[in-house]
């Protein structure tokens, strides 16, 4: 698989790939991702739409601090991820 999953679930971002599942604290009013802008290597851009907005936003999640304070090598975890895809989406895009 070179796919990661990007998702929502309660207070928490959860990125899924592989075995790992790995959940972050996300911002109170996130409702949900939306689309996936740009993928580099640890790096996301997305779309994310928020209960204080009718629009979706430009967010910006960086998983190198994350993966470091897990103790998980952020280059050996990253290099297999050729994408990131929105959980849900009827449209996914990929970034690089």
């Amino acid at each position: 698989m070179d796919y990661a999953v990007l998702s929502n679930e309660d207070n928490f971002t959860v990125f899924r790939y592989g075995d790992y599942v790995i959940r972050f604290r996300a911002p109170y009013s996130l409702e949900r991702y939306t689309a996936v802008k740009e993928w580099n290597h640890g790096y996301l851009v997305v779309m994310a739409k928020y209960r204080h907005n009718d629009e979706s936003e430009e967010e910006y999640i960086d998983l190198i601090p994350i993966l470091e304070n897990l103790y998980i090598s952020s280059e050996k975890f990253l290099k297999p991820i050729k994408e990131v895809r929105i959980e849900d989406a009827r449209h996914i895009e990929s970034g690089r």
